[in-house]
């Protein structure tokens, strides 16, 4: 069983850092918007040390933020054609088969534990940047489940450093697919130049799910 704190929860301490805003994009679908700052919740006691870390479950509980998750996420990337959504586990594993089922095109799952079954199994990997735990991470995708001829939308719940997605991105780079963007639910970023480089556009920022 995965530590409850693992790296499907982000860490918060007080006080908040100020975030760089990049662009601001309008909400396509302000209600939805709604319903996850208000469904947002975060875990902590005095076990933690004053930290608190991020609780999607409320997300997931909640069946009118199941049904227009997929068509926000998908809504910035339809006219771009994508023909693979690229997610990383844990909750892109989630998130990522119902932007693809949305846009009618396959998913592939970036997964962090590689499991080689056999001696000609073979994988593209990449290993993350620092992360907001300062591990580097390591992902990787089986051979040939992307190619160059492939359009790639990445797809996550929430980033915080950038440091997973820009690792999905060089791995879809590696076998020379096209990356046409980054699309999360929440944008913690504190670095614009980040988020440029991803393409990213999300549902909410972060700072509006604190309180």
């Amino acid at each position: 069983m995965q530590d409850a704190f693992d790296s499907a929860s982000q860490a918060r301490s007080r006080p908040l850092a100020v975030h760089d805003d990049g662009p601001v994009r309008a909400s396509p679908d302000p209600a939805l918007k709604q319903l996850l700052i208000d469904r947002y919740d975060e875990i902590g006691d005095r076990s933690t040390g004053g930290t608190t870390y991020v609780d999607r479950d409320g997300w997931w509980r909640d069946p009118l933020i199941l049904q227009r998750l997929p068509a926000a996420l998908s809504e910035s990337f339809r006219n771009a054609a994508p023909t693979i959504v690229l997610a990383p586990q844990s909750s892109g594993f989630l998130l990522g088969p119902l932007v693809a089922r949305e846009l009618g095109i396959g998913f592939v799952p970036a997964r962090k534990e590689i499991d080689l079954v056999a001696d000609s199994d073979a994988w593209n990997t990449a290993t993350t940047p620092p992360d907001y735990r300062d591990r580097h991470l390591e992902f990787g995708f089986r051979r040939g489940a992307v190619t160059g001829a492939d359009r790639v939308l990445i797809v996550d719940d929430w980033v915080d450093t950038g440091s997973q997605l820009l690792a999905l991105r060089r791995l879809a780079q590696q076998v020379e697919a096209r990356v046409v963007g980054c699309s999360v639910i929440a944008d913690g970023l504190s670095d614009h130049r980040t988020r440029r480089a991803l393409q990213l556009t999300s549902l909410v920022h972060a700072r509006e799910l604190w309180r």
